[in-house]
C-alpha cells in the first residue's frame, strides 16, 4: 500500500498545527509548511518525537515559484501529494474608507491566490497517482456571513467557496475531491488578537451566542478535514462544511 502524503499551509499555528498533527496520528506522512520557521519546525519535532514522519518546508504561498520548488521537491523524495489542506491565510482589520489597494491585494493573494497556487501545483501529481483530496479553509464569515471592518477577508473567504466549487467540478473525473470547511469562531492566535480579531474577552462574549454553549479549538477543525481527506469522504466533493458549533443555523 502506497505511503499517503500530506501537505498542509499555514502549518505552523492554529488550525494548521492541529491539522497536521491530526493527520500525522491518522498515518499520513506530513509536510509542514510556513513563513513561520520556528514554529513550523516546532510541530515537525513533534511529530516525529511521537513516532510519526513529517519533515519541514518554508513557504510563502505569495511566490509561485517557491510553490513549485516545494511542492516539485516533495514529490521527487515521497511521490506525489495526495492529500491537500490549504490552511495559510490572514487577517487584518481594514475599515473601507482606508484601505488601500495594497492590502486588499495582499489578503486576496494569501488568502485566496495562495490556496489556487499550491492546488495547481499539486494536481499534477494527484492525476498521476489517480487521485487525491483537497481541503480548503474559508470561514462562516465570507460563506454565510459579513465582518464589519474587514471587506478583503471576508471576500477572500467567500472566493474559497467558488474556488471548492470550480475545482470540483474540473477535477470530479480524475478521482480529485476537493471540499472546503467553514470554520466558525476559533481559538487560535488570530482570533485572540484584539486589534484585527475578538481578543480574549470578545471570544467569552461569543461562546455565549453558540448553541454547542463555547467557541471552537483547532482541534475540532482538524479532525474534520481528517475525514475529508479519507476514503469515508469517497462521496463527497464540492462542498464547503461549517464547523461552527451550530453558530449559522442559530441565527
Amino acid at each position: 500500500m502506497r505511503e499517503q502524503l500530506a501537505l498542509v499551509t499555514g502549518a505552523g499555528i492554529g488550525l494548521g498545527r492541529a491539522t497536521a498533527l491530526a493527520l500525522a496520528n491518522a498515518g499520513y506522512r506530513v509536510i509542514v509548511t510556513d513563513v513561520l520557521e520556528v514554529e513550523g519546525r516546532e510541530v515537525v519535532a513533534e511529530i516525529v518525537n511521537s513516532g510519526r514522519l513529517a519533515e519541514f518546508h518554508a513557504l510563502d504561498v505569495t511566490d509561485s515559484g517557491a510553490v513549485n520548488r516545494v511542492v516539485s521537491a516533495v514529490e521527487a523524495q515521497h511521490g506525489p501529494v495526495t492529500a491537500l489542506v490549504l490552511n495559510a491565510g490572514i487577517a487584518r482589520t481594514l475599515p473601507l474608507a482606508s484601505l488601500e489597494d495594497a492590502a486588499w491585494d495582499e489578503t486576496m493573494n494569501v488568502n485566496l491566490k495562495g490556496m489556487m497556487r499550491v492546488m495547481r501545483a499539486a494536481i499534477p501529481g494527484m492525476q498521476t497517482a489517480g487521485g487525491g483530496a483537497i481541503v480548503c479553509l474559508s470561514s462562516i464569515v465570507g460563506a454565510v456571513l459579513g465582518w464589519s471592518e474587514h471587506i478583503p477577508y471576508v471576500a477572500s473567504k467567500g472566493g474559497v467557496m467558488g474556488l471548492v466549487r470550480a475545482a470540483a467540478l474540473e477535477f470530479a473525473g480524475q478521482g480529485i475531491r476537493v471540499n472546503g470547511i467553514a470554520p466558525g469562531v476559533i481559538r487560535s492566535a488570530q482570533t485572540l488578537d484584539p486589534v484585527n480579531s475578538l481578543g480574549e474577552d470578545g471570544l467569552a462574549a461569543f461562546a455565549e451566542t453558540v448553541p454547542l454553549g463555547r467557541v471552537g479549538n483547532p482541534e475540532d477543525i482538524a479532525d474534520v478535514a481528517v475525514f475529508l481527506l479519507s476514503d469515508k469522504a469517497r462521496y463527497l466533493t464540492g462542498q464547503v462544511i461549517p464547523v461552527d458549533g451550530g453558530t449559522t443555523i442559530s441565527l
